[in-house]
């Protein structure tokens, strides 16, 4: 068949070329030739960086931007520059405002789809990230690796003002109001200010700032800092 025939198929709509495993059907042999390698699983095309393989020559080369670092796609707002113009439009999304991916169960809308996902996880229950030590699991990655830092004791946010170390940056932030000396906190009946929101919680710890509203809670909470196992087996 020549291309002119090919083209005028195209151009009436017509699809002569049939998939015999889904029954999709395609204008083009070369595009028939394509889908299959769906259903084979054959990826011709490899990466000379890293090995990978792909079923189509313009994924791989979607690809090797990765690898390039080029980064065409550039935001007219903010200049921020990707590698994918699907990237860069999802982008656009925070400053359009648009949230054009809702959640089916609780209608909450989300500007990328990669967020829709961990939402879902939510009302799904799934916990699919588990902490090798305590086998404790969390529904994003992001919690799990804030949970690893009290098994590893690392402190990684610290206080530009006096060099203090912390393991959450929650916990850092309320630190800062002790060198702000922002009492954010009012009581509604005589007006006094307060640095924390401590309600019945009068006893708060030293080095978190963490508030209990009995000693002996503190006392055990204290334990998480020291690392102190008082309890042992019989």
């Amino acid at each position: 068949m020549s291309v002119y025939n090919e083209q005028k198929k195209y151009s009436s709509n017509e699809k002569p070329y049939t998939c015999d495993a889904c029954n999709k059907c395609f204008s083009y042999s070369s595009t028939l030739q394509r889908h299959l390698l769906i259903h084979t699983g054959d990826k011709p095309y490899s990466c000379d960086v890293c090995n990978k393989c792909f079923n189509r020559k313009t994924t791989l080369q979607r690809h090797l931007i990765i690898h390039t670092g080029d980064k065409p796609y550039s935001c007219d707002v903010c200049n921020k520059c990707f590698n994918r113009k699907s990237t860069l439009q999802q982008h656009l999304y925070i400053h359009t405002g648009i949230k054009p991916y809702s959640c089916d169960a609780c209608n909450k809308c989300f500007s990328d789809t990669s967020k829709l996902q961990r939402h879902l996880l939510i009302h799904s229950g799934k916990k699919p990230y588990s902490c090798d030590i305590c086998n404790k699991c969390f529904n994003q990655k992001s919690t799990l690796q804030r949970h690893l830092i009290i098994h590893t004791g690392d402190k990684p946010y610290s206080c530009d003002v006096c060099g203090k170390c912390f393991n959450d940056t929650s916990i850092l932030r309320r630190h800062l109001l002790i060198h702000s000396g922002k009492k954010p906190y009012s009581c509604d009946i005589c007006n006094k200010c307060f640095k924390q929101k401590t309600g019945d919680k009068p006893y708060s710890c030293d080095v978190c700032s963490k508030c209990f509203n009995r000693k002996s809670t503190l006392k055990r909470h204290f334990v998480i800092h020291t690392g102190d196992k008082p309890y042992t087996c019989d």
